[in-house]
C-alpha cells in the first residue's frame, strides 16, 4: 500500500511525493499543449494518500478487515482520535462539512491535471443559484473572515494600546523611511512570516476576532453577546469547530437576499402607520416573500404599468444578468481557491509537505528583495508610469504579440495560472479533503462523517488559551485587565438585539397577530396537500410512473437518522427500498444495489451472498452527481410545511454510458465521499 521512497530533500527537510528539488521551482507542472499525448497517471493527491506517513492517525493504519469502522454511528466523544496524524478531529470534520456543501457534480478526466492535483473547477462548470450561494458562503468563510482579522490587527497597532509593540513597529518603519528602505523592510518581514511561522505570533499575537473593536483596537463585547467561538465575527457559540463561521456565512447570504427583496418590494417601515394592529394590514403577509411579484405590485401601487408589454427592458435585462452569473460565480470560486491555497501553503496540513511550498513562495520574493535594494523611488515611478502609458496606447503591439503567443503556444494562459506555477501542488480545502478521504480508503478505514448533534450550542464563554489570546512581551493581552476581559466574554443576551431604530424597523418581519394566524393556516393546509401528494406518489409508483418511483421515500416518516455506513447505505432504486453496498473485498472495488425483497429471500445470509439488482466496478465510473429528492420549489414547500429534511440521491454514470440513480439516501453526502475517494479517477468539479 505505502510507498517506500522516503528520500529527504536536503533543502527543505520534507520527504515523500511533491518534495523534490524541481517542486521548489515555480515552473508549470503540466504543459497544456501536450495533455493528450501524456500517459494517464495518478495525481499528487493519490500519491500522498498511499504514501507511508511519518505521523499516523487511526485512519492511516492498514487493517486486515475489508472495512474498519472508526465510529460512523458513534457519539463525538467515542470516535477514535486522531483520525489523521497531525490533525485534530474537529479540523477534519470542518473540512468534511464544507466539502459536502461545495462539491455537487464530479466528472473523471483522462489527462494530467494542472498543478498535479485533481478536483479543480471546470472551465465550463454548470451555473445554479445554489452553487452561487455556496461560492458566496466560501468567500465569506475564507476571504471575508481573513480580511476582517487583518483589519482588527491594524486597529490594534494604530490604537497604541499595546504600546511596546506599536512603538517597535513605528520605530522600524520610520528608520526604514529615513534611509529609503521601506520596500526591502516590508519584503524582509513578508519572507520571515512565510518561512518562520513563529514570527507570525510574535509580530501579530492572536486574539478572537469578535473580541477586538475595529475602531478603537480595544476590547469589545462580541455581537452575539458571548464569546462562544474564537474565529467567528460574532463570537457565537458552536458545537463543532467552525460551525459559527458557517452559520454566519449562511446568514450573510440570507441578509443580502433579504435586503435585495426588501428593496424590490419597496419596504419602507418609516413611512408606515404607527399602529401595529391595524386590521387592514395585519392580515397581509410580508411582501419580501414574493420577490419579483412584490416588485411589480409596488410599481402598480405607484401608478406605473409593469409587465413585458409596457417594460421592454425586463426580458433582456434578466437575460443579461443570468448570462453573466456563471463567469461571476467562476471568478468568485477562483479567488477563494487561491486564497485557500496560500493559506494551506503558509500553514500546511499533513500529508502535504510542511516546508516545500513555503520555501517556493519565499524563493520568489528573495530576488525581488535583491532588486529593491538598488531600485530608487524615481526609477520605480518611471517604470510604473511607462507601463500605464504602454498599456493605454500600445494596443497594436499588444494585440500582435497576443496573436503570436496564441499561435506559438496554444493555451499559454493555462501555463501562467497560479495553480500551475507559484501555487502548484498546494491544495484548496476541497483538494485537501479528498486527499484525506483517499487516505482512509487506501487503509480500508473510511473517515467517519461529522457527528450529528441535535441540541443547540450552550450559551457559555469558550475557554481562552495561549493559542487564541496572547500578548507580545510581558504586558496583558490587548492591554486589557482581567475584569475587562471577563465582562467582554460573559453572556449578555441583550447585546445581539441592539441596533439603531431605523435598522431594527427595516429588518423586522412582524406581520401582526392576525397575519401570523393566516400564515399558520396556510402552512397547515399546505402540509395536508403535501401529505396527499406523497400518498398519491405511492399509488402512481405502483402503477409504474417513473417520476413517482423517484420520489418514493424522499420525505421520511420520522426525523431519526438510520444507522447506515460505511458499507451499507439505505437507499431506493426504481422506487424499491434496499441498500447500496460498497465492497472492497475483491481486487476491484464495486458498488452495488440490493433490493429489500432480495434480502428477505435469502434470509439474512452474508452480504457477499446477496444477489444485487445491479453492480458497477468503481473504476468504471466516470461521473457522479448529487441530485435532489424533489425539485427546488417542491423542496422549499416540503421544508416549510412539514419542517422535515428531504432525503436526496445520487446519479452514477459509467464509461459505457449506463446511468444508475439511487434516491432517498439519508447519508447521501457520505456515500458520495466514499465513492469518489475509492478509485484512481482524477476528478473535475462541475
Amino acid at each position: 500500500m505505502a510507498s517506500t521512497n522516503r528520500e529527504v530533500n536536503a533543502a527543505t527537510g520534507d520527504a515523500g511525493p511533491g518534495t523534490s528539488l524541481k517542486d521548489l521551482l515555480p515552473t508549470p507542472a503540466t504543459n497544456p499543449t501536450d495533455l493528450a499525448q501524456q500517459p494517464d497517471g495518478e495525481s499528487l493527491s493519490h500519491e500522498l494518500a498511499t504514501d507511508d506517513h511519518a505521523e499516523k492517525g487511526h485512519a492511516q493504519i492498514d487493517h486486515e478487515k475489508e472495512v474498519h469502522d472508526l465510529g460512523w454511528n458513534e457519539k463525538k466523544e467515542d470516535i477514535a482520535a486522531p483520525l489523521v496524524g497531525g490533525m485534530d478531529n474537529e479540523e477534519l470534520w470542518l473540512l468534511l462539512r464544507r466539502f459536502d456543501k461545495q462539491i455537487y457534480h464530479l466528472k473523471a478526466v483522462p489527462y494530467p491535471v494542472p498543478g498535479g492535483l485533481d478536483l479543480n473547477i471546470a472551465d465550463e462548470d454548470e451555473f445554479s443559484p445554489d452553487k452561487l450561494r455556496a461560492n458566496l458562503e466560501r468567500l465569506y468563510m475564507t476571504v471575508g473572515v481573513g480580511v476582517l482579522a487583518a483589519v482588527k490587527h491594524i486597529a490594534r497597532l494604530r490604537s497604541w494600546r499595546e504600546t511596546k509593540r506599536t512603538a517597535w513597529f513605528a520605530a522600524a518603519y520610520f528608520i526604514a523611511w529615513l534611509f529609503d528602505f521601506i520596500v526591502p523592510l516590508l519584503l524582509s518581514v513578508l519572507i520571515a512570516l512565510i518561512v518562520y511561522p513563529k514570527s507570525r505570533e510574535l509580530l501579530f499575537p492572536p486574539a478572537p476576532v469578535s473580541l477586538v473593536d475595529s475602531k478603537t483596537g480595544g476590547v469589545q463585547k462580541p455581537k452575539s453577546g458571548v464569546l462562544g467561538s474564537h474565529d467567528s465575527a460574532t463570537g457565537a457559540p458552536e458545537n463543532h469547530k467552525g460551525e459559527a463561521v458557517e452559520q454566519e456565512a449562511s446568514n450573510f447570504v440570507n441578509s443580502i437576499a433579504a435586503v435585495a427583496l426588501s428593496s424590490a418590494a419597496g419596504k419602507h417601515p418609516q413611512g408606515d402607520p404607527d399602529s401595529e394592529d391595524d386590521e387592514s394590514t395585519a392580515a397581509a403577509p410580508d411582501p419580501t416573500a414574493i420577490a419579483m411579484g412584490a416588485s411589480q405590485a409596488k410599481d402598480r401601487a405607484s401608478g406605473s404599468k409593469p409587465g413585458a408589454k409596457h417594460d421592454k427592458t425586463k426580458v433582456p435585462m434578466e437575460t443579461a444578468m443570468w448570462t453573466k452569473m456563471r463567469p461571476i460565480m467562476h471568478m468568485l470560486g477562483d479567488m477563494t481557491d487561491n486564497w485557500e491555497r496560500v493559506a494551506n501553503a503558509l500553514s500546511p496540513t499533513p500529508p502535504f509537505p510542511r516546508e516545500t511550498h513555503r520555501m517556493r513562495l519565499a524563493g520568489v520574493i528573495v530576488p525581488v528583495l535583491g532588486v529593491s535594494l538598488f531600485v530608487t523611488s524615481y526609477m520605480f515611478t518611471k517604470a510604473v508610469t511607462f507601463g500605464i502609458g504602454f498599456g493605454f496606447f500600445g494596443d497594436p503591439v499588444i494585440s500582435r504579440g497576443l496573436d503570436w503567443l496564441n499561435r506559438t503556444i496554444p493555451n499559454w494562459q493555462k501555463l501562467l495560472e497560479l495553480r500551475n506555477t507559484l501555487l502548484k501542488g498546494i491544495p484548496t480545502n476541497a483538494q485537501l479533503t479528498i486527499t484525506l478521504l483517499r487516505i482512509g480508503e487506501a487503509n480500508h478505514a473510511p473517515l467517519p462523517p461529522p457527528p450529528r448533534i441535535g441540541s443547540p450550542p450552550p450559551s457559555k464563554p469558550a475557554s481562552l488559551t495561549d493559542e487564541s489570546l496572547r500578548a507580545t512581551g510581558s504586558g496583558p493581552p490587548l492591554n486589557a485587565t482581567a475584569a475587562e476581559l471577563d465582562a467582554a466574554i460573559s453572556n449578555d443576551p441583550d447585546t445581539k438585539h441592539q441596533s439603531p431604530p431605523d435598522v431594527a424597523a427595516a429588518k423586522s418581519t412582524s406581520h401582526g397577530k392576525k397575519g401570523s394566524k393566516i400564515l399558520n393556516f396556510f402552512r397547515g393546509t399546505t402540509a395536508g396537500a403535501v401529505h396527499t401528494a406523497i400518498g398519491t406518489d405511492t399509488v402512481r409508483a405502483a402503477a409504474g410512473s417513473k417520476h413517482a418511483k423517484a420520489r418514493k421515500g424522499v420525505v421520511p416518516s420520522s426525523d431519526s437518522v438510520p444507522v447506515s455506513g460505511p458499507v451499507e447505505f439505505e437507499a431506493r432504486y426504481d422506487g424499491k427500498k434496499g441498500h447500496v453496498y460498497l465492497s472492497t473485498a475483491a481486487s476491484v472495488p464495486v458498488i452495488a444495489f440490493g433490493a429489500k425483497e432480495t434480502q428477505e429471500e435469502i434470509g439474512g445470509q452474508k452480504r457477499d451472498d446477496l444477489h444485487p439488482v445491479w453492480s458497477v466496478a468503481v473504476s468504471d465510473i466516470v461521473e457522479v452527481k448529487k441530485i435532489g429528492g424533489y425539485g427546488w420549489k417542491a423542496k422549499l414547500v416540503v421544508g416549510w410545511s412539514l419542517d422535515k429534511e428531504v432525503k436526496d440521491g445520487l446519479e452514477i454514470v459509467t464509461a459505457e454510458g449506463e446511468t444508475f440513480r439511487v434516491t432517498a439516501v439519508p447519508l447521501r453526502d457520505e456515500l458520495f465521499n466514499r465513492l469518489v475517494a475509492m478509485g484512481a479517477q482524477k476528478w473535475e468539479a462541475w
